[in-house]
């Protein structure tokens, strides 16, 4: 069921960049010195929870883009409950985030293995490149581990 088609350089190189703003909120929330920096530079917003919890929300939608662009592939039922399937991920980060970094977290880790799930159903069904797994594996791996030490320290 699984494929060992290589994932694109670019896809790649792009998907892990992808991780750097999550990784850079872990950092500031356990390097003061680096938070403290960041502050001056660029804002609050781009340290500790902010910053993940920010850019957690925006790859949720953004990934319902992506979904959204599969279901273009198919047609008739499958078509339409791709579309259907593809606005979730948006939906729960629309009412879910918000309520305090902790519960947060949460609520973005529940949304990125759920969008996993969904990944999963668009592969599949032949929407997704073959490669597509391994690369949203990796991924959600990665943000998964950077959202868990807000979750844990709220």
């Amino acid at each position: 069921m699984w494929t060992d088609a290589p994932i694109p350089r670019a896809a790649l190189i792009l998907g892990l960049a992808g991780l750097l703003p999550f990784a850079w909120g872990v950092v500031t929330l356990f390097v003061p010195q680096a938070a403290f920096l960041t502050v001056d530079l660029v804002g609050p917003r781009f340290v500790g929870p902010y910053v993940g919890l920010s850019y957690g929300t925006i790859i949720l939608a953004f990934m319902s883009g992506v979904l959204w662009g599969f279901a273009t592939k198919a047609e008739g039922t499958v078509a339409a409950t791709g579309y259907a399937l593809s606005v979730l991920p948006a939906l729960w980060a629309f009412f879910t985030v918000g309520a305090g970094a902790g519960s947060s977290a949460i609520a973005l880790i529940a949304g990125f293995v759920g969008l996993l799930g969904l990944d999963w159903v668009f592969w599949r069904n032949g929407l997704a490149p073959p490669w597509w797994m391994t690369l949203r594996v990796i991924l959600t791996a990665g943000v998964v581990l950077a959202l868990l030490p807000i979750a844990v320290i709220g």
